[in-house]
């Protein structure tokens, strides 16, 4: 654990200030093409991918629902922003299932571009994933319904694939319960983190083509060192914080002047899930008066440890479990090295609320990061004396804001390739001076500890600025599989390969 023993101290280096109203998540409507993949190079076939998903336990029971992915007014707690959403509401709504169940959700798209649904850390059959081309993307007017089971349990989330709509109020939390699990808590609290610009500031177009210089700069400070825009530095992060300054930061689709509220009782145990769903925002979120005891990343258990606060990179999941105090207790989501938050309540008896700018002393004490964790003992990744070595070499100049994996952007890449059943090493080297969030579909991998120990298994992880991460992996899923940086204009402007089955 890093305990940081000060306030962050902030640079002076700005990138892009949208200047928009505090909320969840809600954005323009966005589909760009800047860089369409090239023909899938596998020859994984139907049948390989059906015998991965026979080999998924299955319980017989389907889970199903329907969802609209739509334009339409969304308030975000007094600020009321035209927006796209599921079924009208910021987040979308929940969805459910156990261990073995089978999901059939229909979505239908009645936006005016393409979009998908991508099941954000879930290892499900690859012509299901959301993210093309291994799943065609839902047409304007069209819709589809994705039909898999879910294998294992845990706190995940769905969002579009599709050009900048990940930049929106197009999520939903989802959520796999494993029927073997005692519980030993007696509430559950689901905290969606995003930033938010859709409706109140500058649109996702706009912030993309600032950032690459285009004709939609207007003057937006962008990267290259550029000061202004409320852009600071994080030691956590090893250095800039972000590329975008938002002009809200919200929890649960609410503004910290209207936020969200949970109510529990005294000396209950209530379970936190913390999904963060923004597209340039690492969140450092504590509980006012309570020490978290984390418990789980990116839906796998680890060895519980203490800590005061938790930093979590976009995409990237932590459930934890508190002892709620009796009173009012805000539940505050710091941007960190942007200079604001996001916050919930939590309310177990009477108090006084604290104001919005109110920010815990936990945020200053001691954070957990990826690296103080280790996987529980069901959860680590069996040995292997053949695995196969892969690197990722993370790209990018900072002036043009073109990002790439291994020396090519997305519209040129060559896939990594590996074979059925391989155990995998995979090495990411971060050449850049920014922090990426580095997210593998299909797949959960393990983090090898600097001490070459498993660490938490995960399916998003952290590479800092000028730094290796290495992981594991089986190759046990067919397809094509995406990975690539999720910050959205990372990924955007280039960040992104894939991972193909060979014969």
């Amino acid at each position: 654990m890093i305990d940081t023993g000060r306030a962050p101290q902030f640079s002076r280096r700005g990138f892009l200030a949208a200047s928009v109203a505090l909320g969840a998540t809600a954005i323009t409507g966005c589909q760009r093409n800047t860089g369409t993949a090239p023909p899938a190079s596998t020859s994984s076939s139907s049948g390989a991918i059906a015998a991965a998903e026979a080999r998924r336990p299955h319980s017989g029971r389907t889970v199903s629902t329907t969802l609209t992915a739509q334009r339409g007014p969304v308030d975000l707690g007094g600020r009321t922003v035209d927006t796209l959403s599921y079924n009208g509401s910021v987040p979308g709504p929940l969805v459910r299932a156990s261990v073995g169940d089978e999901l059939a959700v229909t979505v239908r798209n009645h936006l005016d571009h393409s979009t998908s649904v991508h099941w954000h850390g879930v290892a499900l059959r690859n012509d299901m994933d959301g993210a093309s081309p291994a799943t065609p993307d839902i047409d304007a007017g069209g819709e589809f319904t994705y039909r898999f089971s879910v294998p294992h349990p845990g706190t995940y989330w769905a969002h579009p694939h599709t050009g900048l709509d990940a930049d929106t109020g197009l999520y939903f939390p989802v959520i796999v319960d494993d029927p073997n699990d005692p519980g030993r808590y007696d509430a559950e609290w689901v905290v969606m983190l995003d930033d938010w610009t859709d409706g109140v500031g500058p649109t996702p177009t706009q912030i993309y083509d600032g950032l690459r210089g285009g004709s939609g700069h207007n003057g937006m400070p962008g990267m290259g060192g550029m000061s202004g825009g409320g852009m600071g530095n994080s030691a956590l992060l090893g250095g800039d914080a972000g590329d975008v300054s938002y002009p809200y930061y919200a929890i649960n689709g609410r503004i910290p002047q209207a936020p969200t509220t949970f109510r529990a009782k005294p000396g209950d145990r209530v379970r936190i899930r913390i999904i963060n769903a923004g597209s340039d925002t690492a969140f450092r979120v504590a509980l006012a008066g309570h020490r978290l005891t984390i418990t789980h990343t990116d839906g796998f258990p680890v060895t519980p440890i203490d800590a005061d606060a938790v930093l979590l990179g976009m995409g990237e999941r932590y459930d934890m479990v508190v002892t709620a105090g009796d009173g009012v207790f805000p539940l505050v989501a710091a941007a960190e090295g942007k200079n604001a938050t996001a916050r919930a309540l939590l309310v177990t008896g009477t108090g006084v609320t604290p104001a919005a700018e109110y920010t815990p002393g936990e945020l200053q004490g001691r954070v957990a990061t990826v690296s103080d964790l280790a996987a529980t003992g069901e959860a680590v990744l069996p040995p292997s004396p053949d695995e196969v070595n892969l690197s990722a070499d993370l790209g990018g100049s900072m002036m043009r804001y073109d990002w790439t994996i291994n020396g090519l952007p997305f519209a040129k890449t060559r896939p990594l390739q590996v074979r059925e059943g391989q155990h995998v090493s995979l090495t990411f080297n971060n050449a850049t001076m920014m922090w990426h969030p580095m997210h593998l579909h299909g797949h959960t991998f393990e983090v090898v500890g600097a001490d070459g120990r498993p660490g938490a298994r995960k399916d998003t992880a952290i590479v800092l600025p000028m730094q290796k991460l290495q992981v594991r992996f089986v190759a046990d899923n067919p397809g094509v599989w995406m990975m690539h940086c999720h910050n959205t204009y990372h990924q955007e402007a280039g960040m992104m390969t894939s991972v193909d089955y060979q014969a």
